[in-house]
């Protein structure tokens, strides 16, 4: 999980409340359930303090929004009366959260919400391509179609030498459209970075246009069946067929960092350590690249002002950092807080790796 996104919520100030519950809309009742779990969330939060405010703003945005089609979740983190985080989740969380607290709970947004990796979404034909790039944050940076010539693209029966003439003009025109849409894909992708090009569309114009792909991009590049531009035949299949592979893309990333850690750690000098102490300490450094996550428990630290002090000994606050007030918090809160701090990536790597007091590192420097 890319933590830019998350400055603005965790430099507001608390106490937070934070929801992460099933969203799932694929029956009739689904919006009295949505209800129902709302109802026992909003008591919840104000049992443990919470007050009207709060709620209010948080309701607002439960009721506020699209459910999402078919399986899914949703998280709303709010302080000071109003709503910081509103998102979709793309998997449910197992059981409803509610949590206040003073520091924002946004573990579960890397474990249920984790944005899928930049990607380029292409649907061809002979005339050109409709075009759609998501960044890392998830958000749609660049929908466009790209056609070229749509005359004389069609060919036509016959022997003679002036329809073959006509014949190869119709196939220039088509590598000339394909080659156009390839192009702009290119350079779309290698802008925002995207390591996953989902391609569908006409059989023949697919094959011409991962012909037409440049090299340093052309690796990325998967199939999905045919699909069609401005129709809406197979439109659900296609978008289902596209959900899979940048799910698949995700758990690849996941299955990645895991074994850069795993790999790091095993080597005398690698860039990786485990244990709260260690971690803690990598993070008052600001020589986190990457946080993993598996299950810290109920485990605790201690914090300073800034979010990224964060120790397991009072002494590591008091003498090395001059930190007079110190406060305790929850690791799975106060971790993933002090890595958005410094900029971090969040991965929770499930049952990918066992990680001592569940919480692990991928350093950026010795």
């Amino acid at each position: 999980m890319k933590t830019t996104r998350l400055r603005e919520l965790i430099t507001a100030d608390g106490p937070f409340a934070s929801v992460y519950f099933d969203d799932t809309h694929n029956t009739e009742d689904a919006a009295k359930q949505r209800e129902l779990i709302w109802r026992e969330l909003r008591d919840e939060l104000a049992d443990q303090g919470a007050d009207e405010r709060l709620l209010d703003a948080m309701e607002g945005a439960v009721f506020g929004s699209s459910p999402p089609v078919g399986p899914g979740g949703r998280a709303v983190v709010a302080a000071e009366g109003k709503v910081l985080l509103e998102q979709k989740l793309t998997e449910p969380p197992a059981r409803p959260v509610a949590r206040v607290s003073a520091l924002p709970y946004l573990l579960p947004l890397a474990e249920h919400g984790e944005h899928p990796p930049p990607h380029v979404v292409v649907v061809v034909d002979h005339v050109g391509a409709d075009v759609t790039a998501v960044d890392e944050h998830g958000t749609v940076v660049d929908a466009r179609t790209v056609e070229g010539d749509d005359t004389q693209v069609h060919k036509v029966p016959g022997g003679a030498w002036a329809h073959r003439n006509i014949q190869a003009h119709v196939e220039e025109v088509i590598r000339r459209n394909i080659e156009k849409a390839a192009e702009h894909v290119g350079s779309i992708a290698r802008r925002i970075g995207a390591t996953l090009i989902v391609v569908a569309g006409q059989a023949p114009a697919r094959k011409a246009f991962l012909d037409a792909l440049p090299p340093t991009v052309r690796h990325h590049a998967e199939e999905v069946g045919p699909g069609a531009r401005r129709e809406s035949v197979g439109h659900h299949e296609l978008e289902s067929r596209i959900d899979d592979l940048v799910a698949e893309a995700t758990r690849r990333r996941r299955d990645e960092v895991t074994e850069r850690f795993e790999s790091a750690y095993s080597m005398p000098q690698g860039l990786a350590v485990q244990g709260l102490e260690a971690v803690t300490s990598a993070l008052r450094e600001r020589n986190v690249e990457t946080l993993l996550v598996g299950d810290p428990g109920d485990a605790e630290v201690l914090t300073g002002p800034d979010p990224s002090l964060v120790a397991v000994q009072e002494e590591e606050l008091r003498q090395e950092h001059g930190v007079t007030e110190v406060g305790r918090a929850r690791a799975d809160e106060a971790l993933v807080v002090a890595a958005a701090t410094v900029s971090a990536d969040v991965v929770s790597v499930g049952d990918r790796t066992t990680l001592a007091e569940g919480v692990g590192a991928i350093l950026r420097h010795d």
